[in-house]
């Protein structure tokens, strides 16, 4: 499987917001601080641009793109992503005994299901939002600052379970994230974006040992001593 987006231009009005192009051959790191432009480039691929932007894309899929089934995104925090009124199993279209499987192999209890968003931890309820998004079976899986909201052992713990999860499924993965180090666990391909451009790009280890632009040596410097950069 392979997705490549040939370009991909957002805009609002006469201004060009983020204007870029990338390759996915198994997972794709999309780097920047906040504002950078990262965010509005997986909600434009989904389709969920807010009104008052436009976008013109041209993508070249391996697969046919199916927003919510092939293509599906795991948001940036799970205290807001489930609705508080309605359980955990009731979030899955499968049989129970799949869903058992799903849970099980995220690493929750299967008793989970019974319980509302409201009862989990923030490292169990992204566990059950990872469990809902696979049971979809996506060819492709973005993840939208996925850990933001966990603490640091739990992140870690979720971007190894991705990684896992990818090897067993064979999806692929873009990962936007502010947090360059992260990207390490699951992506070898990276792509540092500023002001909607992406500014440096290859293999991730080559970059974070031999960073070629100012910007990306100064968040690659400010990542490490605070493992988070923001602006």
């Amino acid at each position: 499987m392979s997705f490549k987006c040939k370009r991909l231009l957002i805009k609002n009005g006469d201004s060009v917001i983020v204007d870029i192009s990338f390759e996915i051959e198994k997972a794709y790191a999309l780097v920047g601080q906040s504002g950078s432009g990262k965010s509005l480039s997986i909600k434009a691929i989904l389709g969920m641009l807010p009104s008052n932007l436009e976008s013109e894309s041209e993508f070249e899929w391996s697969y046919e793109l199916q927003r919510g089934k092939s293509v599906v995104m795991v948001p940036q925090n799970p205290f807001t992503s489930l609705s508080p009124l309605n359980k955990i199993k009731d979030n899955f279209f499968i049989d129970e005994n799949e869903m058992k499987k799903l849970l099980n192999m995220v690493g929750l209890e299967e008793n989970i299901a019974d319980r509302f968003p409201s009862e989990l931890s923030g490292g169990q309820l992204q566990r059950a939002i990872i469990a809902i998004a696979i049971s979809h079976k996506p060819k492709l899986l973005l993840l939208d600052e996925p850990t933001t909201a966990l603490d640091s052992d739990t992140k870690d713990k979720i971007l190894s379970l991705f990684k896992e999860l990818q090897q067993i499924y064979g999806f692929e993965i873009l990962f936007v994230t502010h947090d360059i180090n992260s990207s390490r666990i699951i992506c070898d391909k990276i792509g540092i974006i500023h002001n909607g451009k992406i500014i440096e790009e290859g293999d991730i280890e080559d970059i974070l040992e031999n960073p070629q632009n100012e910007y990306t040596k100064k968040l690659i410097e400010s990542n490490f001593k605070n493992r988070e950069f923001r602006s």
